[in-house]
Order: C-alpha cells, then structure tokens, then sequence
C-alpha cells in the first residue's frame, strides 16, 4: 500500500458502522438523540499543505477552514472543534488565527491535545456539526440526467501560493480560504449529491462519480478561473480551492451563485468525460498523497 487510495481501501475493512459511510465521504453521520452529528477530522502538515515560513495564524485559519468546507458539504452547521497541535515556532500567532477563524464560523474549542517534538510541525482538527436537512447529502446521490455544478472558481490558491512564495500580490485565497457554508445549507435539501473540492476538481469529480456509480461528463470550458485561461489545465487539477461541487435534477434551480459545468451520465460507473474524453481513473487528476 503505497498511495492514499490503496490505504483508504484497506481502512474500509475496518469502517462497518453505517456512520462511516463507507469512507466515501470526508464526513462521519452519526444519528444520536433524534439529531444527525457531522464529524470530519483533517491534518496539515508543514512542507506539505503550508510553508515552513507560513504565519501561525494563517496555518490556523486554513485548518479551521477546511474542516469547516467539509460541514459545508453536508450542509452542517458548526459546533465545535477538537484540536492536536504540535508545539511550533510562534504557537501565540496560531492561537490568534484559531480565534479568528473559529468566532468567523461561530465555532467552539471543546478541547484536543497537544504534543512537542522535533522536525516538521503537524496539526489536526476534528470539526463537529449539526446537520440541517436529512438526508444528510453525500457523495453517493448522483443520477443520470443530473446537472453538475460549482460554486465560485478554481485556481485561486494556486495563484496564491505563487504570490506567497514571490513575496507580491494577493495570496489571500491560498492562505485564507473560505468555507461555502452557507451555500452548503442552503443546497443541503436539493442536491442528488454533493462534496468539497479540496484536492482538484477533476480528482474531486472522478471521486463523486465513483462513490455514486455513474459517468460525469464535464465540459471544462465552462469551469469559472480565477487564473489565466492559459493556465487551464492546471487549475483544474491544482486543488486547495474549497468550493462546492454538487448535482441537482435537470430542472432544478440552485438557489446559489454556481454554474453548470456538466451532467452526469449513466455509464461507465465511476469514470470521467472531459469534454467527450473517456477517463477511466482517477490518475494525474489532481492531489494525492504517496
């Protein structure tokens, strides 16, 4: 087991409670006391998901983002959050931007732990929500004759990180994302299916199609950038950009600023048409870890 996906296959042995959702979601569902609990957990690592030179604060902010465009993506609004922090360089910087960013999302610090050690510093965050419509949406809900869409663009945080690392212009998108949750609830009760755009895309869309059994057909013109058109192709696959991606009944309207980059089709299950293209796997989409 040298990649992520052939770990995360192997961990499905173990994830037999129906909360786990077969591992196909970056979520947990737990029904308890007549409500559905949403648990997510990420990790960040430095030389990986932020600079060694990256502010706390910004560090922070990011890992408190993504848990929450996970919630976002089930519709969930936040509780609270469990923190694992290893101790750092300027740990009073993080402490600000965990303060901002949890009173930004209306979030509370349950608790969690914290370690010391040598090397490059790792930080983890389970986010806990309430979910707001039931069924809670999933990656698995996709239907032949559906419309898949996007909230907002990809390709923001690429170019982020490159003004971060050039020391000029915005890299706010990179260091700040911003969780579409209230997008999130609002498309809670309309979507088929639904997840976070995290790792890519086209790695994100090949992950939808296959957790739901279907074909995705996407015309990439369409896709909104935040990037130079020459830069395309990149972005597409570059990740990091935490918009929604979801699919919605032919006739439905979103509700929510989106646009329609495709529609899903009945087969092959679990593959890809980009702009007529068959793609069968989910190789050199976007993001993996090895």
């Amino acid at each position: 087991m040298t990649t992520e996906l052939a770990f995360i296959a192997a961990l499905r042995g173990l994830a037999t409670h129906p909360a786990a959702r077969n591992l196909d979601d970056d979520c947990a569902v737990l029904e308890i006391g007549g409500e559905a609990l949403v648990l997510t957990h990420d990790v960040m690592a430095e030389g990986v998901h932020f600079l060694p030179e990256a502010d706390p604060a910004d560090v922070a902010w990011k890992l408190v983002a993504t848990n929450m465009s996970d919630l976002a993506a089930k519709g969930a609004e936040p509780f609270g959050v469990l923190l694992g922090y290893q101790l750092g360089k300027d740990d009073t910087r993080f402490l600000t931007g965990l303060g901002d960013a949890l009173t930004h999302y209306g979030a509370a610090l349950l608790g969690g732990d914290t370690v010391g050690g040598n090397g490059p510093q790792t930080v983890g965050l389970t986010a806990i929500g309430r979910a707001t419509t039931r069924p809670v949406p999933s990656r698995a809900g996709a239907r032949a004759g559906d419309r898949v869409w996007l909230t907002g663009a990809v390709g923001g945080a690429m170019i982020g990180l490159e003004a971060l690392r050039a020391g000029a212009g915005d890299s706010t998108a990179y260091r700040r994302p911003k969780a579409r949750l209230a997008e999130g609830i609002s498309l809670a009760r309309r979507v088929t299916a639904m997840m976070d755009v995290s790792d890519g895309l086209l790695l994100d869309a090949w992950r939808l199609a296959r957790a739901s059994g279907v074909s995705l057909a996407l015309n990439t013109a369409a896709v909104p950038l935040a990037c130079p058109e020459s830069r395309r192709h990149e972005a597409l696959r570059w990740g990091d950009d935490y918009e929604l991606l979801f699919t919605l009944p032919a006739a439905t309207d979103p509700g929510v600023g989106a646009t329609c980059i495709g529609e899903v089709q009945a087969g092959p299950a679990g593959t890809l048409r980009l702009d007529g293209r068959l793609v069968e796997s989910g190789e050199n989409l976007g993001f993996e870890h090895h």
